[in-house]
């Protein structure tokens, strides 16, 4: 699972701080990594220079493969937080769609009542 880190102009990081965003989000999705082949991380900072609450925004989107990418974004005040958001959104997201793919059909489960005898 490759891991891609964006970010805007107004935020710098550093390798040591992208290893470990990619690093907590490698182990968030960790039991996913046979179905993912990417990930894209999109940092920004909604205030730039002003500082505010959750003013760090956090984009991530995951490659799955043979469906259509998930994409989940959270804010948050540190850039660690709202990846971390995003992160346990993401986890649920996929959870979700694999769950449904794995699942028969709600159709194919109903049948008709029985005749009680």
């Amino acid at each position: 699972m490759h891991i891609q880190v964006n970010t805007d102009h107004n935020i710098e990081v550093h390798e040591a701080l992208a290893a470990h965003l990619r690093s907590t989000v490698t182990a968030a999705l960790s039991r996913f990594s046979d179905h993912i082949t990417r990930v894209e991380m999109h940092l920004s900072d909604v205030n730039a220079d002003k500082s505010g609450q959750n003013d760090k925004h956090c984009l991530l989107e995951a490659r799955i493969q043979g469906r259509q990418p998930i994409a989940v974004t959270h804010e948050a005040v540190s850039l660690g937080q709202a990846v971390d958001g995003a992160a346990g959104k993401l986890v649920r997201s996929i959870e979700s769609v694999l769950g449904r793919a794995e699942r028969p059909s709600a159709a194919a489960d109903w049948s008709e009542p029985s005749e009680p005898e």
